[in-house]
């Protein structure tokens, strides 16, 4: 079958594509070798899909070039997904922090988009398995020629027929949530094509600590907490020292580029339920903490996962709103046991699991405690480190971070620069959003750029 685009993958960067590019008029074809249509689509946000988050920024965004997707994030905006939602009467509402979640199911996202891919002519493919892709070049253009040069041209062979077009859209995702038919199989394009790979890890994933360390805090299962998790660079402070870095309203993103100027930004959120302090030294978000048998896990949890680095430490701010040196400087006669002390804001549980392993200070009353143990006690609360083992890996991880290397790639069409008429879009590639609709975002506005480049 000849046509004007091959998209392969039928997630969301894959079905935005191809409405695009055939409501320009432009023949598409569609394949996928699942059975079903977008299914990390069906299973986003808990069954209702978080699909953008309304501060969307490319500080939200994860890479190795920064400033990649500026262009595609400018050019197709939460605003512009919201309008589509409009047109098909669908509901959603904003839960925290600007995310967006539809009232119904997620099906009604992917019924949308299948109705949008149908009006504009795209012939879709299902349980098709992709087999060799071969690739012819754009012939030189001969001086004086009159006739219109030869465009290049793929052929893919599948298990549904052979395919051929001008262009090669790879949308085929990245490795997390294998359940929902993830594969490797874009990596191996790029590979085919010699287009580099940066480094892939999970991303958004719970973190897993060794057992020898974790065996005290292991029966806390299902305790959780309002924390700040910080990792890289500096020590979290406590609240007389973070006035700039916590409102109770508000959420700071700050960003600091390689040559070290800074850009920083203010947003007002009802919530206040997280704070990102990023950059090149730090990062640091405000949310959720929760503790699992095997480690810990959550929405702050998921956020720093992103960031972290194999065998170096979390530091944890269990109490973000609180100067402690200045609480505990005031109980300084009380005869109240620490751990009880702190089960004001913690579970006993936890209190007594977490005071027991105090380095160097007993569980006492607070009368017992000189100053110089006080400060530590303090500082310890404001900076609990704990070194993760590693991760729970691709199968509980919400993205991958990494992915085609985007020096390779046009910002402004996703395309190849060495391989005209070959794009990359979605996940597959070196931009990887935030928990929160960010990464849904990142797919609708690069399958918007790359369908109206096709």
């Amino acid at each position: 079958m000849k046509s004007d685009v091959i998209i392969i993958g039928s997630g969301a960067a894959g079905l935005m594509c191809a409405m695009q590019a055939g409501q320009r008029g432009r023949s598409v074809v569609l394949l996928d070798h699942a059975r079903k249509l977008a299914e990390k689509i069906r299973i986003s946000g808990g069954g209702h899909c978080n699909f953008t988050n309304l501060n969307t920024r490319p500080e939200n965004f994860i890479s190795s070039n920064p400033d990649f997707c500026r262009s595609a994030l400018a050019r197709y905006t939460p605003q512009d997904f919201i309008a589509l939602l409009d047109k098909h009467h669908i509901g959603y509402h904003e839960k925290t922090l600007g995310q967006l979640f539809c009232d119904e199911e997620s099906d009604v996202i992917i019924a949308m988009l299948r109705e949008e891919c149908e009006a504009a002519g795209v012939k879709r493919f299902m349980n098709c398995e992709i087999g060799d892709i071969n690739y012819t070049p754009r012939p030189p253009v001969e001086e004086g020629a009159m006739t219109r040069p030869k465009l290049q041209a793929f052929h893919v062979g599948t298990s549904r027929g052979e395919f051929n077009s001008e262009s090669l859209v790879i949308a085929t995702g990245g490795l997390s949530i294998p359940n929902s038919g993830a594969t490797p199989f874009g990596y191996h394009v790029a590979e085919q094509f010699a287009i580099p790979i940066t480094k892939l890890k999970p991303g958004l994933v719970p973190l897993s600590v060794a057992p020898a360390d974790w065996k005290p805090y292991a029966s806390l299962t299902g305790v959780s907490l309002d924390v700040v998790v910080s990792f890289g660079l500096g020590t979290t402070k406590s609240r007389r020292e973070q006035t700039d870095m916590q409102g109770a309203a508000q959420r700071v993103t700050k960003h600091t580029n390689e040559v070290g100027e800074e850009r920083a930004s203010t947003q007002r959120s009802k919530s206040g339920a997280q704070q990102v302090i990023g950059g090149l030294h730090k990062q640091s978000f405000r949310g959720n903490m929760l503790i699992t048998h095997r480690g810990l896990s959550g929405p702050a949890i998921l956020q720093i996962s992103s960031y972290w680095q194999h065998g170096k430490p979390l530091h944890i701010n269990l109490l973000p709103d609180c100067d402690m040196a200045a609480l505990l400087s005031e109980q300084k006669t009380s005869k109240k046991l620490l751990s009880n002390y702190l089960a004001q804001w913690f579970p006993k549980s936890f209190s007594e699991v977490w005071c027991a392993q105090l380095p160097g200070v007993e569980n006492r009353p607070l009368n017992q405690y000189n100053d110089r143990q006080r400060k530590e006690i303090a500082a310890q609360l404001h900076g609990w480190q704990v070194t993760p083992s590693g991760t729970l890996g691709y199968t509980k991880a919400e993205v991958t971070c990494g992915g085609i290397d985007t020096r390779a790639l046009s910002s402004k069409t996703l395309e190849c620069i060495d391989v005209p008429g070959l794009y990359f879009i979605g996940e597959v590639v070196d931009v990887t959003g935030q928990l929160g609709g960010y990464n849904l975002q990142w797919a609708w506005a690069s399958g918007f750029a790359a369908g109206q480049a096709v």
